[in-house]
């Protein structure tokens, strides 16, 4: 799990770095290029963290008459 964390923390940070050189870009095609690289590493991080909520609920199932804090 720890693979999966370390690859959502860089995912993250490789959006907030192209979210950067976007804003920054003065050149249309490079801004533009970069801001398809922001949310396409948004959209995938997203995903990684969708999938990993998916599996820990698989492995922690909740018992019967039991309420999640």
């Amino acid at each position: 799990m720890k693979d999966i964390h370390a690859s959502l923390e860089k995912l993250r940070k490789d959006a907030a770095e192209a979210a950067l050189i976007r804003d920054l870009a003065t050149d249309s095609v490079k801004r533009d290029l970069y801001g398809k690289l922001h949310e396409h590493f948004i959209t995938l991080a997203d995903q990684v963290e969708q999938a990993m909520k998916s599996s820990q609920a698989r492995s922690n199932p909740q018992r019967p008459g039991r309420e999640r804090d």
